[in-house]
């Protein structure tokens, strides 16, 4: 039969796994082990609405075979099997993301962590083995198939004769060499200790024919070599464990090997609940967010089991979308075994299950903020924006589980700190919580307004994320105190002497500033004078809801709906323009209004309609 070509991508990468030189060869076990349980569980999930499959838990396994005169190494199971189609599709193309990413991340991690991070595991084979076969047969067909690969050149698929469904994974291993000693992988001591190290909590038997030396029955000291089959892995699974059988090194092979992580999680959370909802659960808090994390690809869950079987392999309702970082799973043997995707969704049991986790998750994260605030910091720098989206999606409804978490660089000291922190440290008869939005801190720090908000020593927590200014803005209030954008008309830090003064102080210009309103149109609200600016001649400040931060975001995002904050354009009193201003004829006026506009514009991180007539004005002035 003609040899097929893999991808054009594929066979590079494929190039790449073999001729690298890896430390951890080993892995490839698990990953074709992985591979056959996962098999298993397509059928056993079948044969629970499916009587024609005929079997039940205890005749599922896996079974390991050494050849050592062939140097060859078998993995089979009695799991779904696959279509000639399937093994096409399945193993014809190498991480169908298809993203060359792929290298320059190789190069950054390790073996493992390649292959447990792109999903390319079967692949793992061709570090140890020249030649691989994938013979299966799919439950229900007649036809058996078998595909057979030298590497990255290509494969074969053709028809095979099998006599049950399943598939058969054999390994002709490759010789042995100075650096690498393949034959290990035929020895039995060396399957088992691998078998251990990574598939011990695989829940179906991993079986393999093991010689042992006994005596001869009525011979003294004479022995015999005897093969006996055994059971290899525990089938306990790890979160039924107590956690004093288990070390953080279990927890974290655990974590990186089901959930394709390479660093291990911040935090793991092992509890068994017991009481009107029985269950146990593992779980963890990643470092780091999955590439993919802030996009529409993600997809949140928890593995969901009942009495070990597993129901569902991402379960959304177990998580409010603010906590869909976390991974791991739960299992409860209240849930039905016929359960389905509908029936969930309305299962009184499992929405008492999602309660307590989502509880659990939230005491736990407060718990590391208060005592490893490092760790807690670099999780919030991955996720902190996940848990102000869900004060914004749910309008505040979650603001009890979400605001003492949720953290901003702050003016004090230039670091994060919380609401709480921030209300604790509060001037005497401060009433408001003071904040500053804007693509960076740096940027931010330019606000005219900021200057003087600072200067009067009060302290201001940077919004930089777009979606800060939302979220608070749906939380209101935090122990009473009502969040104030400094860039706002609602500032009020003047004394009652230097409010009498701006409004003496603009009742006497009312003229010059309705001019200068008229001028700019509905560009702006209204034109003033101000005391609150420091050294800067003008600002833009926002009436009402919507800040000229929140203009800009929305109006960045696909749906644009050219939303406009309503702004009013402040002059600083205090600044020589302010009398200048007073001396011009109507002509230069209206120069210097639209230059102060744009300019107030441009400090506020926001664009220019015409560009070419600030460059003009400033020429016309200039000469």
């Amino acid at each position: 039969m003609r040899k097929k070509q893999f991808k054009a991508e594929s066979k590079k990468l494929l190039d790449m796994m073999i001729n690298s030189i890896y430390t951890h060869k080993e892995i490839f076990l698990r990953e074709l082990i992985s591979n056959a349980s996962d098999a298993i569980d397509k059928l056993y999930f079948r044969s629970l609405t499916d009587e024609t499959v005929g079997m039940d838990k205890g005749d599922f396994k896996i079974t390991i075979e050494i050849d050592k005169e062939n140097r060859a190494l078998t993995i089979s199971d009695n799991g779904m099997g696959m279509t000639a189609d399937e093994l096409e599709s399945n193993l014809g193309t190498i991480a169908k993301s298809g993203s060359l990413d792929f290298k320059k991340d190789m190069e950054e991690k390790s073996e493992v962590e390649i292959i447990g991070q792109f999903g390319v595991g079967f692949y793992s084979a061709f570090m140890v083995a020249d030649k691989v076969s994938v013979l299966s047969k799919a439950f229900g067909s007649d036809e058996a198939n078998i595909w057979v690969s030298e590497g990255a050149e290509g494969y074969t698929v053709e028809p095979a004769e099998k006599e049950n469904a399943g598939t058969v994974v054999t390994l002709y291993l490759k010789e042995d060499t100075e650096e690498e000693k393949y034959s290990d992988f035929l020895e039995t001591y060396r399957i088992t200790s691998i078998v251990k190290k990574y598939s011990d909590y695989i829940r179906y038997p991993i079986m393999m024919d093991v010689e042992t030396t006994k005596p001869v029955e009525g011979k003294e000291n004479e022995y015999e070599t005897v093969s006996e089959t055994k059971t290899l892995n525990s089938m306990i699974p790890i979160w039924r464990k107590n956690k004093s059988e288990l070390t953080d090194d279990d927890y974290n092979n655990f974590y990186r090997d089901k959930f394709y992580d390479y660093e291990k999680p911040a935090k793991v959370i092992h509890s068994k609940v017991e009481g009107q909802a029985t269950y146990d659960a593992l779980l963890f808090i990643p470092q780091k967010a999955p590439y993919d994390y802030y996009t529409k690809n993600y997809e949140k869950g928890l593995q969901l089991y009942s009495n070990g079987v597993l129901i569902m392999d991402k379960c959304p309702d177990l998580l409010p979308d603010y906590f869909s970082f976390v991974k791991g799973l739960v299992d409860s043997a209240d849930l039905s075994l016929n359960i389905s995707r509908e029936v969930l969704q309305h299962d009184y049991q499992l929405k008492l299950i999602a309660k307590t986790v989502e509880k659990k998750i939230k005491s736990e994260l407060a718990n590391m903020l208060k005592k490893d605030r490092e760790t807690y910091e670099k999780f919030y720098n991955a996720f902190g924006m996940q848990l102000k989206y869900g004060l914004y999606e749910s309008y505040g409804a979650h603001k009890d589980v979400l605001q003492d978490l949720i953290m901003f660089v702050s003016s004090h000291e230039d670091k994060l700190t919380t609401l709480n922190e921030y209300v604790d440290r509060m001037k005497e008869g401060q009433e408001n919580i003071y904040y500053a939005s804007g693509e960076t801190k740096a940027k931010i720090d330019m606000l005219p307004q900021v200057e003087a908000v600072k200067d009067k020593g009060y302290e201001i927590l940077y919004f930089t994320d777009n979606v800060d200014e939302f979220a608070i803005q749906m939380l209101m209030t935090y122990e009473d105190k009502h969040f104030v954008n400094v860039c706002a008309d609602k500032l009020d830090l003047d004394t009652k002497e230097e409010k009498e003064e701006i409004k003496k102080e603009n009742e006497e210009a009312k003229d010059m500033l309705d001019k200068m309103n008229g001028i700019l149109g509905d560009a702006v609200n209204s034109v003033r004078f101000t005391n609150a600016l420091k050294n800067h001649p003008a600002c833009l400040t926002s009436e009402g809801m919507l800040s000229t931060e929140m203009e800009k975001v929305l109006n960045s995002m696909p749906n644009n709906e050219n939303v406009k904050a309503e702004t009013v354009l402040e002059i600083n009193a205090n600044h020589p323009i302010a009398q200048k201003l007073k001396e011009l004829s109507d002509e230069t006026l209206e120069k210097y209004t639209k230059l102060l506009y744009m300019q107030a514009r441009l400090i506020g991180g926001l664009s220019i309609e015409d560009p070419a007539e600030f460059s003009r004005l400033i020429s016309e002035l200039m000469v």
